[in-house]
């Protein structure tokens, strides 16, 4: 028995060890279509639509045949004593006979099958509840954009950490021979200083930069593997890199992309809400409206003075009723009416709201493919502005060797030439993350769901 414990032991630590060690590796696509499959919130927006199927079924089934069955057992423990005349039974008048009438226990059986005739309730209940479907749909579908423009985000932002690493590990790298080389010119005799010092500060400044990215890079991985779904500790090799992105965002030609109203999730999700205040307002109008249910009823009932129920030979009674109501509302204090009214309110609201939501949507699209071209035009200008700035720190290298240019030149050119190498690299996570912004509000990705 110990032993077997030993390697279920064994086995549960070298299970949970492997997983812990399981690696991924994604493409920017691959990472997405990933997290449209597994993220946290996508799993639940799936479980909302499958509450909004029940939903509906359950709606569904309320004017479907309901069948009940019910067992009664009854032990008259005390019976009911009832007083006769005695003159009845030849006792003089005046005098009363106690009776008891009926047996001490009673079982009844009873089956009753009901079913909804009409009711104008259950008929706009059944419109809602398809609508209701149609709003969880969509509600899923913004969803899944949201989940795709957060995977996007993120693996951009471990793509921007670890570009930013390498471009200081190089500068740190560029910058400690320059101060092996420099100080060893003062000690020579041929240099200041303070050339020195101003090296030491700019390298200082680069080695603290460069702790703070890893830091910052680790956190980026972990936001990542959270917008994936998967443990913030696990390891994901992210194979694609941000200049091949940004090209491909570029050359995408979604900024010639047709906007189209009614594909925008979030219009679908405010008619959607339109389209449920206005079958309340049916709603409301249909408990004007008679309705009317049918039943069947079946029974059997046994009586005796003794719990005999279970013997073959007990006697059982059979009864059956068939029947059909109507209720027809007449007067509500206008109850009714006031409720009509409210519906009616909430209707002019809710179209009030759609209008509202049309510009909105409207001034998103101008801001987000705003935002995509200006963030297009900003790369272009970083990459001009990188290829500038290393000239300037290049010739400014040349001239400080040579003795021409003093070490604030160089620091200055340097500290220029860093600033544009974090200028470009952003501006090419701008690039990707405006691309996705434009994305959702056009509603072009393909996000696997079936569009009629």
């Amino acid at each position: 028995m110990k032993r077997l414990v030993l390697v279920v032991s064994l086995l549960l630590a070298l299970s949970a060890e492997a997983q812990q060690a399981k690696q991924y590796s994604f493409s920017l696509d691959e990472a997405i279509q990933f997290a449209l499959d597994s993220s946290y919130t996508a799993i639940n927006s799936r479980r909302e639509i499958a509450k909004a199927l029940k939903k509906k079924w359950e709606t569904t089934a309320s004017g479907l045949p309901q069948i009940d069955g019910a067992v009664d057992y009854q032990n008259q423990l005390k019976q009911p004593v009832t007083p006769l005349p005695g003159e009845l039974v030849g006792q003089d008048p005046g005098t009363f006979v106690p009776v008891i009438f009926g047996v001490k226990q009673q079982m009844s059986l009873t089956a009753t099958l009901r079913q909804l005739i009409f009711d104008g309730s259950y008929l706009v209940g059944l419109q809602a509840a398809k609508v209701f479907v149609e709003y969880n749909d969509n509600a899923n579908e913004k969803t899944l954009l949201e989940v795709r423009k957060g995977v996007i985000n993120a693996y951009g932002g471990v793509l921007l950490a670890e570009e930013g690493i390498d471009i200081l590990e190089k500068n740190r790298q560029t910058l400690s021979e320059n101060l092996r080389e420099t100080r060893a010119t003062f000690e020579s005799g041929f240099a200041e200083e303070e050339d020195v010092e101003q090296l030491q500060i700019t390298l200082l400044q680069i080695e603290n930069d460069l702790r703070n990215a890893i830091r910052m890079n680790e956190i980026s991985r972990q936001m990542l593997n959270l917008a994936l779904g998967i443990s913030v500790d696990a390891a994901v090799n992210l194979e694609d890199n941000l200049s091949t992105l940004t090209m491909k965002e570029i050359g995408s030609g979604i900024a010639e992309e047709a906007f189209i109203m009614d594909e925008n999730v979030d219009f679908k999700i405010a008619n959607n809400l339109t389209s449920q205040r206005e079958l309340e307002l049916k709603l409301e109008k249909s408990k004007a409206l008679p309705s009317l249910n049918g039943f069947v009823n079946y029974g059997t009932t046994a009586f005796n003075q003794d719990f005999v129920f279970f013997k073959s030979e007990t006697p059982w009674y059979q009864s059956s009723i068939l029947g059909v109501s109507m209720n027809i509302p007449i007067f509500s204090s206008l109850l009714r009416s006031a409720r009509t009214q409210q519906a009616k309110i909430a209707l002019d609201q809710s179209q009030t709201q759609l209008q509202e939501t049309i510009q909105q949507i409207e001034l998103e699209y101008h801001r987000s493919m705003s935002n995509f071209e200006y963030a297009v035009a900003k790369y272009d200008a970083a990459t001009q502005n990188l290829r500038l700035s290393e000239r300037v720190e290049g010739k400014n290298q040349v001239k400080f060797r040579e003795g021409i240019a003093s070490s604030f030149d160089l620091r200055q050119a340097q500290t220029q030439l860093y600033n544009a190498q974090q200028a470009y690299i952003q501006s090419m996570v701008d690039v990707i993350n405006a691309k996705a912004a434009l994305e959702t509000v056009l509603n072009t990705p393909d996000l696997g769901l079936n569009k009629e």
